[in-house]
């Protein structure tokens, strides 16, 4: 697998406008995040999509921002205070082989990062045991850098652990598929 890591200092190509335009958070996220829920963006990288949740969230809800790098979280955090969103989120530096969330959530979203995990499968079954009933998961790959078939045997690795397909969201330049 590989386990490359997308470096902190490259942070501002993560949440750029251009990549808004391409890639709207409130539409990939309609529907599946909603008031009060708590929530978890695993990979949250600068939080591209983290603050979007805040938003939809609302006041009664809470956003899991989870990343293996500190100067990820750091970022988001300034960018955070910013938007006065700093109190919703809580912020959670994971390790390079557990995300180690003890939550219960209602949604995941893991957006771009599985291919960067050492292994798939049980980050798979690690987010499978912090599911709510009734929950579901955004899991979703670059088309640019990961195959067809790569995404299928990842796909494999969460139906393996438990998960099963709700559908097949359309998100431009990328794989992407619902869990439940």
């Amino acid at each position: 697998m590989n386990t490359h890591i997308c470096p902190a200092s490259h942070a501002g190509f993560l949440s750029t406008s251009l990549r808004r335009l391409i890639q709207k958070p409130e539409r990939i996220l309609a529907g599946l995040v909603t008031p009060g829920q708590t929530v978890a963006d695993i990979g949250c990288g600068p939080g591209f999509f983290t603050l979007s949740m805040v938003k939809l969230v609302g006041k009664r809800g809470t956003v899991i921002a989870a990343d293996l790098q500190p100067a990820m979280l750091e970022r988001l955090k300034v960018r955070a205070v910013k938007q006065d969103s700093h109190n919703t989120i809580r912020y959670h530096l994971c390790a390079a082989d557990s995300v180690g969330i003890t939550e219960k959530t209602d949604f995941i979203l893991a957006f771009y990062m599985v291919h960067e995990v050492p292994d798939p499968g049980a980050f798979f079954r690690e987010t499978r045991g912090i599911m709510k009933p009734g929950g579901r998961m955004l899991y979703v790959e670059p088309k640019f850098h990961v195959t067809r078939r790569r995404f299928q045997t990842m796909v494999g690795h969460a139906e393996a652990a438990g998960w099963r397909i709700d559908g097949s969201p359309k998100i431009s330049v990328s794989r992407a598929v619902l869990l439940y």
